[in-house]
């Protein structure tokens, strides 16, 4: 059994203490490749490296006076040199950067951090699709089409139809993943200004991250609305599977519905109540990545080569999304690990119309017999039409007309009538989405 949501460490990636400690892991590989080509003292880069350290409360104390984080973020910085005696050496903190260099930058490993934990969870989400996919392969069960009951299908292609999707969705996000794993070191207009494209390819590489090839005081922001788009395309894809337990579950359905404990209450009002309450919180949850993704968008536009309207946005929308992907990606596959399936009552539903949802093979069947098609749409139509409204069982109807009967034999018709006969290619599905 999968346990409920126990990841706080995706919470941790987006706390203040976490952001300034990559923003301090930025300053001090600039300091070390800077201290290489001599740019500045080995000693101070050391320092830099060994010694600094910041305290979030102070960080916000100086803040709330000057206004400014990143400034808040150095001077606290070089405050915890100078009282170590380092106070020649803390001068070369933030040496030929601007303050995006270091947020952007920093960004992107917490970006790349989050990232991995929301693979994870793609992974656990994709194991319990397979393995119930696999499960329930053979489950007979009836396919809707506008709601309607269309012909059978198997309750394990379902699964393996979600399975598919989750991983064009994993191919997705690793993608957008990798597109935002880049820093940014060319100072204030993007021209290098005052650092050497090489220097930025080597703090870049120190860092786990590729360099943006061109920006300007910013990484463009294509990139984040692309990650964010798909992280809400990946929400989506949560909703779909969840509106659909919503709808297995509803009384009139009931072909399967979300594990219910003992001790669990469905109404205040209404003792009897299961309500799919998970499924509901997963679309009504879904809804905010999509919101957030528009955000995203709002943020490319910015103005000349740089505003600051992304930023307090980003604040919001990147612990959000990757948050709540995370939670929603624990929950689904909790969801569907424990999900409770009743093969019985979806033989039941399959029987329910009697025989209606073989009308599509009837009409096959007649045709191949010799029957002109238009001909043998219009009298299994006219069977169809008159089981539903005077509620007749349609299997019984057919066998009883004899255009129907001189042309298929009671065996054919029976043959007819055979779900097995439709779902004989469910196995060469299978093969082309999981192989042999």
């Amino acid at each position: 059994m999968i346990d409920r949501y126990t990841r706080p460490q995706m919470g941790a990636i987006w706390t203040e203490e976490n952001k300034y400690r990559c923003w301090l892991q930025v300053e001090s590989a600039a300091s070390a490749v800077l201290a290489e080509d001599g740019v500045i003292p080995a000693a101070a880069a050391r320092a830099i490296e060994e010694k600094s350290s910041f305290s979030v409360d102070r960080i916000r104390e100086i803040e709330a006076e000057v206004r400014h984080d990143v400034i808040a973020f150095t001077t606290a910085v070089a405050e915890s040199l100078k009282a170590q005696g380092l106070d020649a050496e803390s001068r070369w903190l933030h040496y030929g950067l601007t303050s995006n260099d270091i947020v952007d930058t920093a960004q992107a490993l917490q970006v790349k951090e989050a990232s991995t934990q929301i693979c994870k969870g793609i992974a656990a989400l994709l194991e319990v699709l397979k393995r119930r996919a696999i499960e329930f392969k053979d489950t007979p069960t009836i396919g809707r089409t506008h709601g309607i009951h269309a012909e059978p299908t198997t309750f394990g292609l379902k699964f393996l139809n979600w399975f598919a999707e989750m991983e064009r969705n994993l191919a997705r996000f690793d993608a957008a993943a990798e597109d935002m794993r880049v820093g940014k070191l060319s100072g204030a207009v993007g021209t290098f200004g005052h650092l050497k494209p090489e220097h930025e390819e080597r703090i870049c590489a120190k860092l786990g991250l590729k360099p943006a090839p061109v920006a300007t005081q910013v990484i463009q922001r294509d990139r984040h609305a692309a990650y964010i788009s798909t992280i809400a395309i990946l929400g989506s894809t949560l909703d779909k599977i969840a509106v659909e337990i919503r709808h297995l579950q509803r009384t009139e359905v009931r072909e399967a519905q979300e594990y219910f404990s003992e001790k669990q209450k469905g109404s205040s009002a209404m003792p009897h109540k299961k309500n799919p309450i998970i499924s509901e919180q997963i679309s009504g949850l879904a809804r905010v990545l999509r919101g957030n993704a528009q955000a995203a968008f709002e943020n490319i536009a910015l103005w000349h080569e740089r505003d600051i309207s992304h930023s307090s946005v980003e604040r919001v929308i990147f612990p959000d999304s990757t948050i709540l992907a995370d939670y929603l990606l624990a929950k689904t596959t909790d969801l569907l690990d424990r999900l409770l399936v009743y093969p019985e009552r979806m033989k039941k539903n399959l029987e329910s119309t009697g025989g209606l949802i073989f009308s599509g093979q009837l009409l096959l069947d007649l045709s191949e017999a010799g029957m002109m098609r238009e001909d043998a749409y219009r009298l299994v139509q006219s069977h169809a039409m008159q089981s539903w409204k005077e509620d007749l069982i349609f299997r019984d109807e057919v066998a009883k007309d004899p255009k129907i009967t001189a042309l298929l034999t009671p065996e054919k018709l029976e043959k007819t009538f055979d779900y097995t006969r439709q779902l004989g290619n469910v196995d060469a599905i299978f093969r082309r989405v999981l192989g042999e």
